[in-house]
C-alpha cells in the first residue's frame, strides 16, 4: 500500500478511536509522523462518497443559479480548506492529541461522555442516510418504488427488506474492525471518483452541452425552489459548503487525523476532498439530476406541483448502466461503514466494558432503523447543517483556549489540572450559544448554517469569560 493511497480507515485506526487506539492518551511520537502524501488519498476518498450523490441534486431542488453553485462552491470549499489548514492542522501538530483526549483535559470525562453520545447518534443518522442511498440502487432490479423528496416513512415492504439487508451487511463488516474497512476503501475510492467523473461527462453529453456557456445555462439565473424545498442563494451555497464538514474542521474532529502530520502544511491536503468530492462530484451529481428533470416522468411530477424524487440509484443507472448501480452501492457503503464504526467507538467510550463488536452492532442497528426513513437522506442538506451546528462549538473551546488562554489569563487543560469531571464553563458556554442561535434560527426562519459561525464564536468567547470567573473564584 503506497502512502498516497492510505485511506481514512487506515489512518483513523490509529486516530479517532476512543478505545484501543494507538497513542490514544499520549502525544504521537516523532517516529510515527507521516508526510502530506498520507493524507491526500484519505481526503480525496472520504469526500467523494455516498453523500455526494444526494447533495448535488438537492442543490438543484433549491433553485440555485449557475453563479451560486459554481462560484459559491469554489469559495465555500476554499474557506473549509483554510479552516483545516490554519485551525485544525495547526493545533493538531502543536499538541498531537486526539479530539477526545484534548476535550477530556479541558472539559472533564463526564462532559465528554455527553459529547460522545451526541456524536454517536448523529453518526448513526448519517450512516442511515447512506444506507438509504445504497438501497435506491439495489432496488432497481426489483422495480422498487423510489422514495420521494417529501417522504418520511418507508414506502413498501421491498424497501424495508432491502434496507435491513444492506444495514446488516454493513454493520457486520464494520464490526470486524478497521482492517477490513481499510482494505475495501482503498480499492473503492478511486473507482467512486471515476464514477462521478464519468457521470458528469455522460450527463453533459445527454444534455447536449458543447460549450461552457451551454454548461452555465443548465442552471442559468436559477429558479424557484421545488415544492417543499428552501431557496438557496449564493451565500447559502458558500456558507453551507464551508460548514458541511464543520464538525471536522472548526469542530476539531480531525485533530485525531492531523496529529500524525509532520507539518501543519498537511492541512492543505483537505483541498483534495473539497475540490474532487465537494466540487466535481457535487456538480456531476447535479448534472445527473438535470438530465432526469427533462424526462416525461419528472415533468409529470412538476406539473402536479410535486418535487421529482432524488434517487441516486436510478440517476446513476440511467447514465452508466450497471456500473452506475455498483458505484452508488459502493459510495453509500464507503460512507456508512466507517461512520458506523466511528459511532460504535463513540458509544464504547460511554460503555467501556462492551466489546467493539457489540457497540458497532448497536450503532449499525440504529443506523439501519434510521435508513428505513427516507427523510434523513432527502433532507440531507438540513441534517448536515444541524450536525455541524451542534458539534462545531466544542471545537471553539479548543481553538479559543489554544490561542487566547495566556492573553486572558486562564489555566489550560483546567479539568485535568483541577481534577474535575464536568467543566461547567464549557457546558454553559455551549448551552447558551446553541440555545440562543437555534432559537433565532427557528423563530426568525434563519438558515441554520448562517448561525453556525456566530454560535461557534460566542461559545469560544463565553468559555473564556466563564473560565476566567470560575477559575478566579477557586484560586
Amino acid at each position: 500500500m503506497s502512502q498516497a493511497t492510505i485511506s481514512q480507515a487506515s489512518i483513523e485506526e490509529k486516530t479517532a478511536n476512543s478505545e484501543g487506539g494507538e497513542f490514544e492518551r499520549t502525544p504521537v511520537p516523532q517516529s510515527k509522523l507521516k508526510s502530506w502524501k498520507s493524507f491526500l488519498g484519505m481526503y480525496a476518498g472520504e469526500h467523494a462518497a455516498g453523500t455526494e450523490f444526494m447533495i448535488g441534486p438537492l442543490f438543484l431542488t433549491a433553485g440555485v443559479s449557475a453563479f451560486d453553485l459554481i462560484i459559491g462552491l469554489l469559495l465555500g470549499n476554499l474557506l473549509a480548506v483554510l479552516s483545516w489548514r490554519y485551525l485544525t492542522a495547526k493545533i493538531a501538530v502543536k499538541n498531537r492529541l486526539t479530539l477526545y483526549y484534548q476535550l477530556e483535559k479541558i472539559c472533564g470525562k463526564k462532559l465528554v461522555i455527553g459529547y460522545n453520545l451526541a456524536n454517536g447518534i448523529l453518526f448513526c443518522f448519517l450512516a442511515g442516510a447512506m444506507i438509504t442511498v445504497s438501497a435506491t440502487a439495489v432496488g432497481i432490479p426489483f422495480d422498487m418504488p423510489m422514495p420521494k423528496l417529501t417522504d418520511t416513512m418507508p414506502n413498501g415492504l421491498t424497501w424495508v427488506i432491502i434496507v435491513i439487508l444492506i444495514g446488516a451487511v454493513i454493520s457486520l463488516v464494520a464490526s470486524k474492525g478497521y482492517d477490513t474497512v481499510s482494505k475495501a476503501a482503498n480499492w473503492m475510492s478511486p473507482l467512486i471518483v471515476l464514477a462521478f467523473l464519468a457521470c458528469g461527462i455522460v450527463a453533459l453529453n445527454q444534455l447536449g452541452v458543447t460549450s461552457f456557456s451551454e454548461f452555465w445555462n443548465i442552471w442559468g439565473e436559477g429558479s424557484e425552489p421545488f415544492p417543499g424545498q428552501m431557496k438557496y442563494t449564493f451565500w447559502h451555497v458558500v456558507i453551507w459548503s464551508w460548514f458541511a464538514n464543520a464538525a471536522m474542521h472548526i469542530g476539531m474532529s480531525d485533530l485525531s487525523i492531523f496529529r500524525f502530520a509532520k507539518k501543519e502544511s498537511s492541512g492543505w491536503t483537505s483541498a483534495a476532498g473539497m475540490y474532487i468530492g465537494h466540487y466535481m462530484a457535487w456538480i456531476a451529481a447535479a448534472l445527473l439530476y438535470a438530465v432526469y428533470l427533462k424526462s416525461p416522468e419528472a415533468q409529470g411530477f412538476l406539473s402536479n406541483g410535486e418535487a421529482p424524487p432524488v434517487a441516486p440509484g436510478p440517476l446513476a443507472h440511467s447514465a452508466l448502466g450497471m456500473f452506475g448501480i455498483i458505484a452508488v452501492v459502493l459510495a453509500g457503503w464507503t460512507t456508512a461503514n466507517p461512520t458506523i464504526y466511528r459511532a460504535g467507538l463513540a458509544f464504547q467510550a460511554i460503555m467501556p466494558k462492551t466489546s467493539t463488536f457489540w457497540v458497532t452492532i448497536i450503532a449499525g442497528t440504529i443506523a439501519t432503523i434510521a435508513g428505513l426513513f427516507p427523510a434523513f437522506a432527502m433532507k440531507l442538506l438540513g441534517f448536515v447543517a444541524l450536525y455541524g451546528f451542534i458539534l462545531a462549538p466544542f471545537g471553539a473551546i479548543i481553538v479559543f483556549e489554544h490561542f487566547f488562554a495566556k492573553k486572558v489569563g486562564i489555566v489550560k487543560n483546567y479539568a485535568e489540572i483541577a481534577g474535575i469531571t464536568f467543566n461547567k464553563s464549557v457546558f454553559y458556554a455551549w448551552l447558551i450559544s446553541f440555545g440562543l442561535f437555534y432559537f433565532i434560527s427557528i423563530q426568525f426562519d434563519v438558515f441554520l448554517s448562517f448561525v453556525t459561525l456566530p454560535a461557534w464564536l460566542l461559545c469560544g468567547g463565553l468559555f473564556l469569560v466563564f473560565s476566567k470567573y470560575s477559575q478566579k473564584r477557586k484560586v
